[in-house]
């Protein structure tokens, strides 16, 4: 099954808790604090690769989290580092924060990859806190926890060269006999339902085809099966663009010329602008002065020479890839799509928050939430240190400016306290 759009769930993994620990053993009672740090959380890292060609494999598992980092032990042992996550994705995947729908990565190259979310650092030990005035610190701090976020992967397929049509017009035909590919064909319109690569072997050199959907009119407005593989045909440097010159469907062959290229100027400026070769296929079912006639009618009309095709009888194939080739020596590879900077994996450290609810003052938001990460406050010289580093961060004071008087209660995460002056 061909997917090439997903959202999935990402968590870089949780820092590791700090220890909180005193010496102690045979020779030695009252030893001072031996708490270690803990380790650092796992990234989450995406990884291009050629050994896929469709976002299938996330069909059915959408979360992904990478591991969290252990807590640190006693004498002064640091936790493990979680492994870090490598997310495997075809070359060509798009990757888009889901909430902003801005592009954070777009992995072109086989083996490029993206480090999307940091894990968590791993939170300090109390043998960290120790100093000339704190000699037994009796607290610790938790490692920083990760936030879960959503992204959206979306395929667009890389290869050199696109094959655009009407639908049943003979693109899988000819891909199918110029290159390795074996693309299910038959005739009725929308036999292709995705997107199939080929490599085209000429003169010891070889170049990439992608057979993109069957496109009718309305499709870069949703309409038909092609909307949904507009995206596919982006990235390619040269648009074989196939006409049904036989008119055996009905339609007229120079309406459908000028569809197709309505259909992907309204989807891309940039598309509309890749250069093309216009083929006749199905060029043996006229006679030659019928074909000779239509081809010198487009070519007045449009300025291009097409190019006849008969892929049943392979007359015109070897020329088409010939031309291909030579298109190709000339034209270079498009840019990857434009990554806008911004943080997408910027940890808050600033925002400060106070909301009051009767007599309750609640402290919030990215500033404190640095600041506490679950101190432990299990003696009353932790909790002074807590008051006095509240007092340095300027909190108390603006607790004052909002009303703070003794009796109130102050809320900061999990931990609640009565005020007294």
């Amino acid at each position: 099954m061909f997917l090439d759009r997903v959202k999935i769930k990402i968590k870089a993994g949780d820092g590791g808790d700090g220890a909180l620990s005193f010496l102690r053993n045979a020779m030695t009672m009252k030893g001072g604090p031996d708490g270690g740090d803990g380790g650092k959380g796992g990234d989450i890292i995406f990884k291009a690769t050629q050994n896929q060609n469709t976002l299938y494999s996330f069909r059915f598992k959408k979360k992904f989290f990478a591991e969290n980092g252990q807590a640190g032990s006693r004498q002064l042992k640091t936790g493990a580092s979680g492994k870090d996550l490598i997310i495997e994705v075809p070359c060509g995947t798009v990757i888009i924060d889901a909430e902003t729908g801005k592009v954070i990565a777009d992995l072109t190259e086989n083996n490029s990859t993206f480090t999307a979310l940091k894990g968590g650092s791993g939170g300090h030990g109390n043998a960290y806190y120790k100093s000339s005035i704190k000699q037994a610190p009796a607290f610790s701090q938790e490692g920083m926890k990760t936030k879960e976020r959503e992204v959206i992967l979306e395929l667009k397929t890389i290869a050199d060269v696109g094959l655009v049509g009407f639908p049943n017009v003979g693109k899988s035909t000819l891909l199918s006999v110029i290159s390795n590919a074996n693309p299910k064909i038959a005739n009725y319109p929308f036999t292709t339902l995705y997107p199939n690569l080929g490599v085209v072997e000429v003169k010891g050199q070889t170049f990439v085809v992608a057979d993109i959907p069957g496109l009718i009119e309305g499709a870069s407005e949703g309409q038909g099966l092609g909307h949904y593989f507009l995206k596919h045909v982006e990235r390619v440097r040269l648009i074989l663009h196939l006409v049904d010159v036989s008119e055996a469907d009905g339609r007229d062959y120079m309406s459908d010329y000028e569809t197709i290229n309505a259909e992907l100027a309204k989807y891309s400026e940039e598309l509309a602008k890749t250069p093309q070769l216009v083929i006749f296929s199905k060029s043996d079912e006229l006679s030659e002065s019928e074909l000779e006639k239509k081809m010198q009618a487009f070519e007045e009309k449009y300025h291009i020479r097409p190019m006849p095709l008969s892929s049943i009888l392979h007359e015109g194939v070897e020329e088409i890839k010939l031309k291909t080739l030579e298109k190709l020596s000339v034209l270079p590879k498009k840019p990857p799509v434009q990554v806008e900077e911004f943080d997408f994996d910027k940890v808050d450290l600033v925002s400060l928050n106070i909301e009051k609810e009767g007599n309750t003052f609640i402290v919030t938001g990215g500033k404190i939430d640095n600041f506490v990460r679950g101190v432990f406050l299990d003696d009353p010289r932790s909790f002074a240190y807590f008051q006095n580093r509240l007092q340095e961060m300027g909190i108390i004071d603006m607790l004052k400016e909002r009303g703070l008087k003794e009796g109130d209660i102050v809320k900061i995460k999990d931990i609640e306290f009565e005020w007294v002056e």
